[in-house]
């Protein structure tokens, strides 16, 4: 009983690092997340269960394996796709300048193909245990199964500076065989990164003005040099020339796909930081409150700061704060930002959080379209009430700190009017 109560109480002295907001990587595979055992349920797990049901199929193709009928079934756009060529992912041996990785992705999942590769890596967005990965062989079988995968993936997919299982958008210094200049460093990128950090062993198709990037570079030396240029690689239309586009579902690479994941990727590893955080702020609060005979449930004050901490980083993220502006006008190539755009939901005079602005910034309205996220509904409701509560006093004025100066009356009034019209769950005081 005296070590139980010891080991209990160690639990609750937690480091400054969670305080701060930071996880531990092996804070994930404790109670009560328990990432690794316990049962995954999202998109690619209800795929599974209508493989194994009979009541869908996926078909192989000599030239894409599963591909286009893992897109079809889990309604993940063509139109999304966006060609890596640096080697940075588990088959790198098959990626190259002359033959890019292609992602995918909509709201939940993400999936890489290689030309000709072994597997097709899928990571989702679980609303219990946040990213998850799965791999499916790229082999013709009478039962394809896509395989949870818990160890390799994650030896590159762990967040070391959130420590959470995480998408991570990377720009490197790629050379002419895709490999990454190690000695120029690296950035991880999202909605906040300037523009010349971005896509950096990435293929880039579309117009941005005099606004430079890394995107389409191939740098010739294994050093990056100090007066680096990137004038062939900029407001490029078309990959002819550069790979055989005819190896992929489609020939773009497209500018707006690329800067929607970026921002989606990171969101979601917000979305799983706060689900952690506060998990774990209820489980040391319920060892205190079982020590000192009080109601179990109730939060106790550092417990309660955890949360509150977790959910202000949310919603700084959710309304784009620090985002990056604009200086000249972005176009794609390809259909996606209309395909996107036409999504919805839609308010009752047909605004969308999904509406582009492509000028000054990403959005039309800066609130994240993941508020209609599965991944976001399945927060705690501690976290998620602390979240309708930040939302409502910025979007009504009574919080107007530097994090939220980007947003004008007008934009605060859009996004709310929005939100009421189109986000199930709303506390009753939004619609007072």
């Amino acid at each position: 009983m005296a070590l139980e109560l010891i080991r209990r109480l160690a639990l609750v002295f937690v480091p400054a690092t969670l305080l701060a907001g930071t996880l531990r990587a092996e804070d994930f595979d404790q109670p009560p997340i328990n990432y690794s055992t316990a049962q995954a349920k999202n998109a690619v797990t209800q795929l599974q269960e209508r493989l194994d049901a009979g009541d869908a199929k996926l078909t192989f193709s000599d030239d894409f394996g599963y591909l286009p009928s893992v897109l079809k079934e889990l309604k993940v756009p063509v139109s999304s796709q966006m060609l890596v060529f640096s080697k940075t992912s588990l088959q790198r041996d098959r990626i190259s300048p002359r033959t890019p990785r292609a992602v995918y992705f909509n709201d939940d999942v993400y999936i890489g193909f290689c030309r000709l590769g072994e597997l097709m890596e899928v990571s989702v967005a679980d609303p219990e245990l946040g990213m998850v990965f799965y791999t499916l062989d790229q082999q013709p079988a009478n039962k394809p199964r896509l395989t949870r995968q818990t160890d390799h993936c994650l030896s590159c997919h762990v967040s070391r500076h959130q420590g959470i299982p995480a998408n991570l958008v990377r720009s490197v210094y790629p050379d002419r065989e895709g490999n990454p200049i190690l000695s120029g460093g690296s950035f991880r990128t999202d909605h906040s990164s300037p523009l010349k950090e971005r896509w950096g062993g990435w293929y880039v198709t579309g117009t941005h003005g005099k606004q430079n990037h890394l995107g389409n570079l191939i740098l010739p030396k294994r050093s990056v040099p100090e007066e680096l240029t990137n004038e062939e690689g900029e407001n490029l239309i078309a990959l002819k020339g550069r790979i055989d586009t005819g190896m992929y579902l489609s020939p773009h690479s497209d500018i707006v796909a690329l800067m929607v994941l970026e921002h989606q990727a990171e969101m979601h590893n917000r979305i799983t930081q706060a689900n952690y955080q506060t998990k774990l702020a209820h489980r040391d609060a319920d060892i205190i409150n079982e020590l000192d005979n009080a109601p179990k449930g109730k939060l106790t004050e550092s417990t309660s700061r955890r949360v509150d901490g977790a959910a202000e980083q949310l919603v700084k993220y959710l309304l784009f704060s620090e985002e990056v502006r604009l200086t000249d006008p972005l176009r794609g190539t390809s259909d996606f930002a209309e395909e996107f755009a036409k999504r919805g939901p839609f308010d009752r005079r047909g605004r969308s959080l999904r509406e582009f602005d492509l000028k000054t910034r990403l959005f039309k309205y800066s609130c994240s379209y993941l508020i209609y996220s599965s991944a976001f509904d399945g927060l705690p409701a501690s976290v998620k009430e602390r979240v309708y509560r930040r939302l409502w006093d910025v979007l009504n004025g009574k919080e107007s700190g530097k994090d939220y100066a980007h947003l004008t009356p007008a934009d605060r009034q859009a996004i709310r009017e929005i939100l009421i019209d189109t986000k199930p769950g709303l506390p009753d005081y939004w619609r007072e």
